[in-house]
């Protein structure tokens, strides 16, 4: 059972990525890529709000990588820094964090949707 479990959490060239093994999280991610960029906004916002709770080695981290792969990249946000910044914080954050998170990505895009 644990094997269809990663396949079926597997993007298209077959690697699983760090948001697949939480399936609200995986939800709320492929959302907000899918969603237009002005949809975004609030999401990201709320995201970087996490900062806060996220230690200063690994935001100095996010920043190294930032610049690393700011428009090189092949992830969907790669080519938005403060999006590919947002999406870093969530992904170093504690995984209760990480479903809080996603859970109120999902409510934002929702509301968005309603209007």
């Amino acid at each position: 059972m644990e094997d269809n479990f990663e396949e079926e959490n597997t993007n298209q060239k077959g690697h699983q990525r760090w948001y697949d093994k939480d399936p609200l999280l995986k939800e709320a991610l492929e959302l907000l890529r899918l969603s237009a960029p002005s949809e975004r906004k609030e999401a990201q916002d709320y995201i970087l709000k996490l900062q806060e709770e996220v230690a200063a080695d690994v935001i100095e981290r996010i920043y190294e990588m930032v610049t690393q792969y700011q428009g090189k990249g092949n992830r969907w946000y790669d080519n938005d820094p403060v999006m590919l910044r947002a999406i870093e914080i969530l992904r170093n954050a504690d995984p209760k964090t990480q479903r809080i998170a996603a859970l109120k990505i999902l409510q934002s895009l929702e509301q968005k949707k309603e209007i």
